[in-house]
């Protein structure tokens, strides 16, 4: 009789055991369903972020692009302007270079 109380205890016990583990294993699964959840709302986040971010970028593009259009297209019918405007600012360039240098010198004194 002794061993039927004691098989009949060991018996409520892994049948406690058991019960516990399944509550574990529910709250394990509500924690990953809330972890996927949680990961998904911040993917769309992302792909917001992204899409937005290569729309600004293409904008940019296209702006850069019709920029250069327009020099390349304002050079092409004036070549004389842009020469003489490379040449002047090359003259100043070297104006100046000259005005700084010759500030920046000791004053040397002869004797």
């Amino acid at each position: 009789m002794a061993e039927t109380t004691s098989m009949a205890g060991a018996s409520k016990g892994a049948n406690e055991a058991q019960e516990t583990m399944k509550k574990q294993i529910a709250e394990l699964r509500r924690e990953i369903t809330k972890i996927n959840r949680t990961l998904s709302d911040r993917a769309e986040e992302t792909q917001g972020w992204y899409d937005s971010a290569a729309e600004r970028a293409s904008r940019a593009a296209r702006q850069l692009r019709s920029q250069a259009h327009t020099v390349t297209e304002t050079v092409q019918q004036n070549p004389g302007t842009i020469s003489s405007a490379m040449m002047l600012g090359g003259v100043l360039g070297v104006l100046l270079g000259i005005v700084i240098a010759k500030s920046s010198e000791p004053e040397r004194r002869w004797f």
